[in-house]
């Protein structure tokens, strides 16, 4: 990969950040540390026990982070990248963790890094509620976590907790104004209402306006990348007796917006390609990338929604066993599409429509008694989806026609058990067997093509756990992980091969990893991971033009990535700490009829620096200032690195700056806030399909506003 030179001073800085710590410890007397309880494993434990690779997020420090919602945390783990870039929808998150991820968002394209909701899985990350609010914590857990995460967690999870009904008779407000004509509004309630039953809902609304025009189209009615947003939560928990509650959770969330910005290059691609022969070239283009050319109004506004419902019984059986049954049902949807041609003419545009409906159904037997644990249990799971595409335009052809739908059933036994040999070692050791049935639909034009296809794995893992004196933890792991085949994503092959609509075989890992985390002195705390991870039968979506549309399909590669990660979080006194993450990651894929494909959307280093400086008032309040510099290395937009690097995505650094008042009981706050304070534009993803190169670019500007909450 060709890299950019780092300026001497973001290293020093880094360097700085990382090894200041190490050369202070053991300064100062008082302690400062908070050790953060994580459920990563499906129990309780310390962050610091967990055999695995972890980032923990305090869901009330969010925001000052200038983290408004889930693709902003992948900006400060290491060895993460999330993208948005979507059918060039405005409410998408594509996570990739080590190199694992989303390439594409059609049903029947599976991510590789599985996000939970108060241990929901959800199946679609297109129109979901992304909303960073009544959030007690987020976890992401990197690396493979095919035992007790299952199938879709082949390059990590992400594991979002919301606050418990009942925990904190509380109410809040909240309201953010800024530019971009930002204005967000929210609220957040918790009440017992008696000794055995509390409710609390969440709701608000988010709204910015675009960052471009639709030059073409003054009646449009959006502006490009413009967001509107309303959403809510409602949890109700009974307490059955001392030992069982049931929690019923329903959110629901709308959205509208423009659609995100995008533009295409023409020039750089051979004569021979279908734009160049048509006459178009770059001249044609909107002078500002951020602006839209388009002529195709149905494909300015985008919408998504979704709704869900979800039951959690709660059992401790006896001292021994507890018990926990999952029970949940969601529904999603979205409009968009893109103008492929990024012209007025119509020459390339796809409108689309999708929808998911799925259903989900868990239950766990989890005990303790001696120096023996373990969590057990069944999952099953159902979606049911589609995309439609209609009428697309194709090289000028008009009329077509894209039709895609998918149905999966899978289900899974799994356990994990742990023994405590002595008081500073343990060791645990899980198995997870899966089974999957997916049957699929394709309609390029030229009728109906079906696929049947099943699946069925063993996943395992093997870890120990070490705790010294001081309370540093000392981890070694083997894990394995799963993920079904997948059937390519846009087979219009099937012009030229009717049999090309099939399946891809299982996809395997296996992962080695050994690590250091805990709190070396009172003021300090850190995390290391070094880890060498192989993946066997990977699909990378490759497109091309072919027969009458844009074909996708998968390229099945095998890759070993190595890499090392470390966080910390040293405080020089109470009122001053610093925050560091630092990822590298190499990938080899092994090459493929004389090509060495890369990993999509993988940059090389990643690292974060986060000083956050307390000052108290003699009246008991305090400022708190906050700076979070966050860098992603240049990488490519997909797996091919074409000799013309047309899909180089280069590197970027983003700096968001945050400035409060919080009163010393906690009743409210008030601040300003800077996000992407520099106004870095950068690509999200970019794509070559040799008649064209389409380049999705970011979303989030430099916006600069005030926030202020209240607590009653």
């Amino acid at each position: 990969m060709n890299q950019q030179r780092i300026p001497s001073t973001v290293v020093a800085a880094v360097s700085t950040a990382l090894l200041l710590p190490i050369t202070a410890l053991g300064q100062g007397s008082d302690s400062f540390v908070e050790e953060i309880t994580v459920t990563a494993a499906k129990r309780e434990q310390s962050i610091y026990e967990v055999p695995i690779a972890l980032s923990a997020f305090d869901g009330d420090k969010l925001v000052e982070q200038g983290i408004v919602n889930i693709y902003d945390v992948g900006k400060f783990v290491p060895n993460l990248n999330i993208t948005e870039f979507s059918a060039g929808h405005t409410s998408s998150a594509n996570a990739f963790i080590r190199g694992i991820g989303l390439q594409d968002h059609l049903i029947t394209t599976d991510p590789g890094v599985s996000v939970y909701v108060d241990g929901v899985y959800l199946g679609r990350q297109v129109g979901q509620n992304w909303n960073i609010t009544n959030i007690e914590r987020i976890e992401v857990l990197r690396g493979p976590q095919g035992t007790l995460y299952g199938r879709n967690s082949i390059g990590g999870a992400i594991n979002i907790i919301t606050k418990t009904p009942g925990a904190e008779d509380t109410a809040q407000i909240g309201i953010e104004a800024g530019s971009r004509g930002r204005l967000n509004g929210d609220f957040y309630g918790d009440y017992r209402v008696s000794d055995s039953f509390a409710v609390s809902f969440t709701g608000g609304f988010k709204n910015r306006d675009g960052i471009g025009d639709f030059l073409n189209l003054p009646n449009a009615g959006v502006e490009v990348g413009e967001t509107s947003e309303v959403f809510g939560r409602l949890a109700l928990r009974f307490d059955l007796s001392q030992d069982a509650t049931i929690t019923v959770a329903l959110d629901a969330n709308d959205g509208e917006g423009g659609l995100r910005p995008y533009t295409t290059l023409i020039d750089e691609l051979p004569a021979s390609s279908a734009l160049r022969q048509a006459g178009f070239t770059n001249a044609d283009l909107a002078a500002d990338p951020y602006d839209s050319n388009t002529g195709q109004a149905s494909q300015t506004i985008v919408k998504n929604s979704a709704e869900g419902i979800a039951v959690t019984l709660d059992w401790d059986i006896n001292d021994t066993y507890t018990s926990k049954v999952i029970l949940s049902h969601r529904s999603s949807d979205y409009k968009a599409g893109l103008d492929d041609d990024s012209l007025e003419d119509d020459f390339l545009s796809f409108p689309e429509f999708g929808d998911a409906d799925q259903t989900s159904f868990e239950v766990q037997l989890n005990g303790a008694f001696d120096n023996w644990d373990f969590v057990s249990g069944f999952y099953y799971f159902e979606e049911d989806g589609g995309n439609f595409q209609f009428p697309t335009t194709f090289n000028g052809g008009t009329g077509g026609l894209f039709v895609l739908d998918q149905e999966v059933t899978s289900i899974a036994l799994y356990g994990n058990a742990g023994f405590d040999v002595s008081d500073a070692l343990r060791v645990s050791a899980g198995l997870r067997f899966t089974q999957d049935e997916k049957d699929a639909v394709a309609n390029v034009g030229i009728g109906p093509t079906p696929g049947s296809e099943d699946f069925d794995e063993v996943t395992w893992d093997l870890s120990a756990n070490y705790t010294f004196d001081g309370g540093m933890n000392v981890y070694g792991s083997i894990q394995s992980g799963y993920q079904s085949g997948q059937f390519p994503a846009r087979p219009f092959c099937l012009f030229g091969d009717p049999n090309c609509f099939v399946a891809s075989d299982n996809i395997t890992a296996i992962n080695y990893e050994v690590g250091v985390k805990g709190a070396p002195t009172n003021n300090f705390q850190m995390s290391a991971a070094v880890f060498l991870t192989n993946y066997s039968d990977l699909p990378y979506q490759v497109s091309t033009t072919q027969g009458g549309g844009f074909n996708t399909v998968n390229l099945i590669v095998d890759q070993t990535s190595i890499g090392f990660e470390w966080e910390n979080t040293y405080y020089f006194n109470e009122n001053f700490l610093f925050q560091a993450s630092l990822g590298y990651i190499d990938v080899d894929v092994d090459e493929q009829g004389g090509t060495k494909p890369v990993a999509p959307l993988t940059p090389e280093l990643t690292f974060s620096l986060s000083p956050e400086l307390h000052i108290p008032t003699p009246g008991g309040n305090e400022w708190v200032f906050r700076a979070d510099y966050s860098y992603r290395d240049d990488m490519f937009g997909e797996p091919s690195s074409d000799p013309g690097r047309l899909t180089q995505i280069d590197s970027r650094g983003l700096l968001n700056l945050d400035f409060s008042y919080r009163t010393g009981d906690g009743r409210w706050t008030a601040g300003i806030y800077g996000r992407n304070v520099t106004d870095e534009r950068y690509d999200n993803a970019r794509l070559n399909t040799g008649d064209y190169v389409l380049r999705i670019l970011s979303n989030d500007a430099s916006e600069f506003g005030a926030r202020f909450r209240l607590s009653f």
